[in-house]
């Protein structure tokens, strides 16, 4: 008997924390990124599997799986490596959205790999995936506002009205930063959106 191979050519993963009260916090980006590239799509994020909430969608020749990990940020690491392992996906091929408190509010930065650079949930997926090799969109969410305040405090935190305006853009222009990565590349993606708002 012939098993047929999962099909899915790219998995594109928001971090976030699943409870409502967390929705609107600055740590919660990449779950907004992703619901707004399913709505871009046609589809909606609710199926339960791989510890997480997902869906699989047909773009111009690709299967895409775009996964939302329901572990709580410090453990997406788990989700993405049920998911990787099932549709036998190399690293490469896993594209993670997220937030990142160096890039002021709003500002973009696509990179191809990297460390978790302080950020839990990336620290999370490294272990996982024993990798950091996976390209990822980093949506700004703004420094503390001083050094002093708490980091945890500060990424569970809302944006304010002021930068929720800001934050419109690049959640648009973030989704479209992950399907450039899927359509041309790492490189072509940095290169039209690193810096934009």
């Amino acid at each position: 008997m012939l098993f047929r191979k999962p099909a899915c050519d790219w998995l594109i993963v928001g971090l976030g924390n699943p409870d409502k009260i967390y929705e609107k916090n600055r740590h919660n980006v990449g779950f907004r990124v992703l619901d707004h590239l399913a709505s871009q799509l046609g589809v909606k994020i609710d199926r339960a599997k791989y510890r997480g909430k997902f869906v699989q969608v047909n773009w111009k020749g690709q299967k895409l799986v775009l996964l939302k990990p329901m572990t709580f940020m410090n453990n997406s690491g788990l989700s993405v490596m049920d998911a990787v392992n099932y549709f036998k996906l190399p690293p490469e091929r896993v594209i993670v959205v997220f937030d990142d408190i160096s890039l002021d509010v709003g500002r973009l930065r696509v990179r191809s790999d990297g460390s978790a650079g302080g950020h839990n949930g990336i620290k999370s997926i490294i272990g996982a995936l024993n990798s950091q090799n996976f390209p990822r969109v980093k949506v700004g969410v703004g420094a503390k506002p001083h050094p002093d305040y708490d980091l945890a405090d500060w990424v569970l935190s809302n944006f304010t009205k002021q930068e929720e305006l800001t934050l419109k853009s690049a959640i648009e222009n973030a989704a479209a930063a992950a399907l450039e990565i899927v359509q041309n590349g790492v490189q072509s993606s940095a290169n039209r959106f690193n810096g934009m708002k």
